[in-house]
C-alpha cells in the first residue's frame, strides 16, 4: 500500500564531492576542452585543405587525361605474397589505364623494409602475370607512406606529371600531397572494393587522422624515410 502523503520522506541529498575532488575535474575539464577544440580544429583545416587541394583533379578511368606515369600505391600484401582485394582492386586499374593507352609506365611504390614483406615486389608480380610488359613496371622499394612515395616519385624517380590510382577514399589526399611536393598529379580511384564494408569505414574513418599527418608532412618539408640516388627506371620505361 502507498504511503499516505504525509508520510512521503525526501530522498536523502546525493554526497557532495570532496573539494580537492571538484577542483581535479574542473583542471580536468580545463585541459579537456581545449585540447579537443584543437585537434577538431586541426581534422577540419586538414580535410577541407585536402579537397581544396584535388577539387577538379579526381577522375573516371575512362575520363583521365593522359599522364606519363601511374603511380600505384601500395596496401597489405599477405603471407603468401598475394596482394590483398585493395591492392589487388588498384592494381587491375593502373593495367587498365595502361591497356587503354593512359599511362606508358606504372610506378609501383610500397613498404619493402623487411626482406620478408615485400609490396612493390607483389605489385609488379601480379601486373607482369597479367600482361604488364615487365619493362613497363618499375618498383618504388621504400614507399613506406603516401608521402613518402609522392617525393621519392619527383626526386628519386623524376617524375613530374602522373596519375594516383588507390582507393577512393584515399585519392584526394595523395593528389594534394603529391601537388604540394611538384607533382603535377590527378587521381583514379577505385570503389570495387566497398563491399568489404568494415575495412571500407575503416579506411574512410582513418582518413581523418591521416589528414593532419598529410598536412604536417607537407608543411614540414620532412624528408622521406628514405632517399637514395636517382634511379633511371621510369625514364627508361618511358623510352622503352
Amino acid at each position: 500500500m502507498d504511503p499516505a502523503p504525509g508520510d512521503r520522506r525526501p530522498s536523502p541529498a546525493r554526497p557532495k564531492l570532496p573539494a580537492r575532488r571538484r577542483r581535479w575535474r574542473r583542471r580536468l575539464l580545463f585541459l579537456l576542452v581545449p585540447g579537443l577544440l584543437a585537434a577538431a580544429g586541426s581534422i577540419t583545416a586538414s580535410v577541407l585543405w585536402i579537397r581544396a587541394g584535388a577539387q577538379g583533379r579526381i577522375y573516371s578511368a575512362e575520363a583521365v587525361p593522359p599522364a606519363p606515369v601511374a603511380l600505384v600505391l601500395g596496401a597489405q600484401v599477405y603471407d603468401d605474397g598475394n596482394p590483398s582485394p585493395f591492392l589487388e582492386a588498384r592494381l587491375a586499374l593502373a593495367k587498365r589505364l595502361y591497356d587503354e593507352g593512359k599511362v606508358g609506365a606504372l610506378l609501383v611504390s610500397g613498404d619493402h623494409g623487411r626482406w620478408e614483406y615485400d609490396e612493390p615486389g607483389a605489385m609488379r608480380r601480379w601486373l607482369v602475370e597479367r600482361g604488364v610488359p615487365e619493362s613497363k613496371v618499375v618498383m618504388d622499394h621504400a614507399g613506406f607512406d603516401t608521402y613518402d612515395s609522392c617525393v621519392r616519385a619527383n626526386k628519386i624517380f623524376g617524375v613530374r606529371e602522373l596519375i594516383v590510382v588507390t582507393q577512393t577514399f584515399h585519392v584526394r589526399r595523395a593528389v594534394t600531397v603529391c601537388r604540394q611536393v611538384g607533382v603535377a598529379a590527378v587521381g583514379v580511384g577505385d570503389d570495387s572494393v566497398s563491399r568489404f564494408a568494415w575495412s571500407w569505414r575503416r579506411g574512410s574513418v582513418r582518413e581523418y587522422g591521416a589528414a593532419v599527418k598529410a598536412a604536417f608532412d607537407v608543411f614540414s618539408r620532412r624528408d622521406p624515410v628514405h632517399l637514395g640516388p636517382r634511379e633511371p627506371g621510369i625514364a627508361d620505361a618511358l623510352a622503352d
